[in-house]
């Protein structure tokens, strides 16, 4: 059926021309500038945002609000260094239809911040080596990502699979740095500048 008004999934908002075959959001890449960071769920209290940045490296319940209601936080984001693009889960176990879904979500998100004045810096994620024809779509070449190894090291098969889909970004998008939160092991290469969350700093503060 023909619809009078483009008024699903933020198609009101804006339709990207996007790339290859799931018509994925470009993000174009951008420079580091050195910043803490905070998790989205501190954004709104966080009252000096000069000098820091905002992961969503979090329960994807805690952000999905930015896909329902992304003009509300644009004020919000532009007050801060950088922001990543949302990590919209992918995990292994989910369909391939909410996997690709998923990915397309963190980059209309992620081009929609940038196009609005937004410093983003994309959230590279993927699942199994299958996830490989279209997880690095709308990616930018070269410029600065982001990663999370959280949780990759509770077996060796999550390591084995976390490791595949680095060196894999690493091949196709070159990055120039590689911002990187949680367990940097021996086979990680590249220029990676390992973060951490500031309430993370807090809590190692608490228990020394």
């Amino acid at each position: 059926m023909y619809r009078q008004t483009k008024n699903y999934e933020n198609l009101q908002k804006r339709i990207f021309d996007g790339v290859e075959e799931y018509g994925i959001p470009q993000i174009q890449p951008t420079q580091y500038k050195e910043c803490g960071w905070i998790g989205f769920n501190y954004a709104r209290s966080e009252k000096d945002r000069s000098g820091k940045g905002v992961h969503f490296f979090l329960d994807d319940y805690q952000f999905n609000v930015i896909w329902q209601s992304p003009d509300k936080y644009l004020d919000m984001f532009r007050q801060f260094t950088h922001v990543m693009s949302p990590d919209f889960s992918t995990y292994t176990d989910f369909p391939k239809a909410i996997q690709i879904y998923n990915h397309y979500r963190k980059h209309w998100v992620g081009a929609y911040l940038q196009e609005n004045g937004v410093n983003v810096i994309p959230t590279i994620s993927w699942s199994t080596p299958d996830s490989f024809e279209w997880c690095f779509d709308g990616e930018p070449v070269g410029g600065v990502v982001a990663v999370s190894s959280v949780g990759a090291a509770n077996s060796r098969a999550k390591k084995e699979l976390f490791l595949a889909g680095y060196n894999e970004m690493m091949d196709r998008l070159q990055p120039e740095m590689i911002l990187f939160m949680g367990k940097v092991s021996e086979e990680i290469s590249g220029n990676i500048v390992q973060i951490k969350a500031f309430h993370n700093r807090f809590d190692e503060m608490k228990e020394r």
